[in-house]
């Protein structure tokens, strides 16, 4: 299996130059050259997420170093639950929130770290992981890269933009992780990782990889939620289940049409989205234009520019083709607190107000609609106290793992979204970069 960058097809590598490099040379984002045809029968025997995975991620290592790992590598990305629950009304719930900081990033990051710590056993230089947050994504990658040998992690995220509990999440590192607050919104910290893989004193001086969705390594793990609850589902009625995913830099709407397009057994795709609406105007518009961020109850979903638009363009290149195989619905703040508000009584769940989202747009469709959803909750609600809390009237515990990464939160640089202030500050850390 080869990956091709979405700007220049002709440049082609294989799975550990694409986890390696993040972004392609010419700031493409890569994607695998083609999907593998695997249906229902194919899992014939897998009963647990870990041989799920193994079996529908091998084709993308087919020939690759990483081949040989990949059990190894399966059974590392899990090792905590990821169960499908039914809440009634055709609705079954799928909970991505049980690893360690309580977000579905957890699986992704899991994935990329095991596999580029065991590239990079043996090199000379460390590598150096680039990412930015707006909220989820940097804990995860925090947590799953933090002490992992020859392999240095900076995280980027913008002060005042993630919640309280989130900002513990990500000042809790030490080691080999190195956390950064921007003032300003997400999509200045994207910019500025991008504007580090572009410049020459970063490429001279440090071996940069990224550990957001740009990296194809953080997409490819996540299908393998999607393939296991639908094939449960499947296996349980012998129908496709439609699926709901709440959406901002749209990485995990994008894995889930990735295992649909492997041929799981996965019906329709909606995405959910916030107030911020570059995926909605596009469906409604056929234009894609950039927006300039607008905050909101997801904070993790506060994304104005979708690094991931530039994949489903390349997939599905018009709006039309984008149509006929996924939809999109906005949903306000005041829709969000309504549903988190509704939540215990109506599902007997706390919502956090991600999922809040997909909850609002599976009460959209039609009360005859006969078909069997899976919504994907995306976080546990404990991270957002201040939005959760005095909506349904009482405390939310929070998760052991959480609590444990809070605890260990400490001061962090605070700069400007300027690319030299970033260098400073990473060039100071940074034994790599101390000669620059």
């Amino acid at each position: 299996m080869q990956y091709l960058s979405t700007r220049t097809p002709s440049h082609r590598v294989s799975l550990s130059a694409a986890l390696q490099d993040g972004l392609a040379p010419d700031g493409g984002l890569y994607v695998p050259a083609r999907f593998p045809d695997l249906g229902p029968d194919a899992f014939e025997g897998c009963a647990t997420i870990e041989a799920v995975a193994e079996r529908l991620l091998r084709p993308f290592a087919d020939g690759d170093p990483l081949a040989d790992s990949l059990p190894a590598i399966c059974a590392a990305t899990y090792g905590f639950p990821v169960p499908l629950r039914p809440i009634g009304r055709r609705t079954h719930v799928l909970e991505l929130f049980h690893g360690p900081t309580a977000a579905f990033k957890d699986v992704g990051a899991r994935f990329l770290a095991d596999s580029l710590a065991r590239l990079n056993e043996d090199a000379d230089q460390p590598l150096t992981i680039l990412v930015a947050t707006s909220g989820d994504t940097g804990a995860a990658v925090a947590a799953a890269f933090w002490k992992k040998p020859n392999v240095e992690v900076v995280v980027l995220y913008p002060r005042g933009k993630v919640s309280a509990r989130q900002e513990k999440q990500l000042t809790g590192w030490d080691t080999n992780v190195q956390t950064v607050a921007v003032r300003g919104v997400f999509d200045d910290c994207q910019d500025l990782v991008k504007q580090a893989f572009r410049a020459p004193t970063w490429q001279e001086h440090l071996r940069l990889s990224s550990a957001n969705s740009i990296n194809i390594g953080r997409l490819l793990p996540q299908m393998t939620y999607y393939a296991h609850a639908s094939l449960q589902h499947w296996r349980a009625h012998g129908t496709a289940p439609n699926v709901i995913v709440p959406s901002g830099n749209l990485g995990n709407g994008l894995a889930c049409l990735y295992a649909r397009a492997c041929g799981l057994p996965i019906g329709e795709v909606v995405l959910a989205t916030n107030e911020n609406r570059p995926v909605t105007h596009f469906l409604e518009t056929g234009a894609y234009e950039a927006f300039d961020t607008e905050e909101t109850l997801a904070t993790a979903m506060d994304v104005g520019d979708p690094s991931n638009m530039e994949r489903l363009r390349h997939h599905w290149p018009s709006a039309e083709g984008l149509r006929e195989v996924v939809g999109a619905e906005r949903v306000t703040d005041e829709q969000i607190g309504e549903q988190i508000r509704r939540g215990p009584d109506l599902w007997d769940t706390v919502w956090d107000p991600h999922t809040a989202t997909a909850v609002e747009a599976r009460d959209r469709l039609d009360p005859h609609d006969e078909h069997d959803w899976i919504l994907a909750a995306t976080a546990h609600p404990a991270k957002f106290p201040e939005v959760v809390e005095p909506r349904v009237g009482h405390t939310v515990d929070v998760p052991e793992p959480l609590a444990e990464v809070m605890a260990r939160s400490h001061a962090v640089p605070e700069i400007a979204p300027d690319l030299d202030a970033l260098w400073d500050t990473v060039a100071a850390a940074s034994t790599v970069a101390s000669g620059a």
